[in-house]
């Protein structure tokens, strides 16, 4: 059912320590339990299964229970015990798992949407299941009562999600390339602020209760941090995938940052040093360096009898220029550019070798990644996708871990 791999590399990267196989589908959902040598996995096959790490080394499922519709998330509290099943039909089902990690008992069902469950979030503190799906919405329920307390309806498919179990505030991330943050209560809400920023649909998102800090990863390959504590709007753009991100996960102690795409990129971004904004892109009728006119500017046209140009932005200073002033490329990683992008001659001239120093580094986890789970506190990381298999990996050579338990969130 799993494979232990043994070889060791000799420089940093993320080392392969097991491979799960055995599921029939996609696999949609993994997280590592914590204390023990244990994931669980839930699937499209609609199979839940608990894998334990046998003497010989081999992951074998403990728990194996199939449920009437295909597993599209899931939230596990370890404290509790207490494990809550997204399925594609819209409903949730909570189970509880026995101390010995062998017996899984129904408890409760939750109509909470109906189309799949995308995300959830349990709270314990308030006794809350907040989820989002595919039918625009978010809703939260009792889990004491199993009654529903409150919906909010989105204009796309809300597609993740963030919740802080101490202000009752969530953040919604959406196919439309946005994020909602609002604040709930027993039987109302309010929406705070919309954060837009994605030209894509947003996969992922990750909230540090801690430095107030929200990131988020999209479809359009890129990585936002947005600086909610701060109140002034302040924003970090991060640039190195190559394919939608899926998964994001920021390790508090040490200001590192871990996404992960669906080409099974792998992205630990130093956070703990001073990054500088992307400027916003400027707006003019001809080019800022050269005034040439574009080509959508006829009038500058017809009075230089000349033929319009097509309009570039300098990633660095963000003027609009023509592709004759912008012919270089360069890297700059303290606004996030960690591959080659384009510079007009003026900002490519003033940045030096130092300012190309790499802030990020980049690992290949050979699957498509479409969910990631860490405990820090082992520096063990668990990424699974639409190839069926799950993939545990040691962190440690590419992550400052520590064994201090303010790592995991709840």
């Amino acid at each position: 059912m799993a494979a232990e791999i043994h070889s060791r590399p000799q420089t940093a990267r993320p080392v392969l320590l097991n491979k799960i196989e055995g599921h029939t589908d996609a696999v949609n959902a993994a997280v590592l339990i914590p204390k023990e040598d244990g994931v669980i996995t839930v699937s499209e096959d609609r199979t839940i299964r608990v894998w334990l790490k046998r003497d010989s080394g081999q992951y074998w499922p403990s728990i194996y229970h199939t449920v009437s519709s295909p597993c599209s998330c899931m939230s596990y509290h370890h404290d509790s015990r207490r494990i809550f099943i997204g399925q594609d039909n819209g409903s949730v089902v909570e189970f509880l798992i026995s101390e010995d990690f062998n017996k899984m008992n129904h408890v409760k069902t939750y109509p909470a949407h109906q189309n799949r469950v995308s995300a959830m979030v349990f709270s314990l503190e308030s006794e809350w299941l907040v989820s989002t799906g595919h039918d625009k919405s978010l809703s939260w329920m009792c889990t004491q009562s199993g009654s529903m307390l409150g919906r909010h309806c989105f204009s796309a498919w809300a597609s993740c999600l963030q919740y802080d179990h101490e202000t009752q505030h969530a953040f919604v991330g959406d196919f439309s390339g946005h994020v909602t943050m609002l604040k709930l209560e027993r039987q109302t809400y309010s929406i705070v602020t919309t954060l837009k920023g994605h030209e894509g649909s947003i996969g992922a998102l990750w909230w540090d209760p801690v430095q107030r800090l929200l990131f988020s990863g999209a479809s359009d390959h890129s990585v936002i941090m947005w600086d909610i504590g701060g109140r002034k709007g302040r924003t970090l753009l991060l640039q190195g995938h190559h394919e939608r991100v899926q998964a994001v996960r920021y390790l508090q102690l040490t200001r590192q940052l871990v996404s992960c795409s669906a080409d099974g990129g792998v992205a630990v971004w130093n956070m703990d040093t001073q990054r500088e904004e992307a400027p916003q892109w400027l707006d003019s009728d001809s080019c800022q360096k050269c005034e040439q006119p574009f080509f959508w500017n006829i009038k500058q046209m017809w009075d230089t009898k000349t033929l319009g140009l097509r309009q570039h932005h300098c990633r660095k200073c963000g003027k609009a220029v023509c592709g004759k002033c912008s012919s270089k490329r360069s890297t700059f990683p303290i606004m996030g550019f960690e591959f080659p992008v384009r510079v007009c001659d003026d900002c490519f001239a003033v940045i030096k070798d130092e300012d190309r120093t790499p802030l990020a580094t980049f690992h290949e986890g050979k699957h498509n990644i479409a969910h990631m789970d860490m405990d820090p506190s082992r520096g063990l990381m668990v990424t699974c996708g639409s190839d069926r298999i799950v993939k545990i990996w040691d962190m440690t050579q590419v992550v400052g871990c520590s064994l201090a338990t303010g790592f995991s969130q709840r």
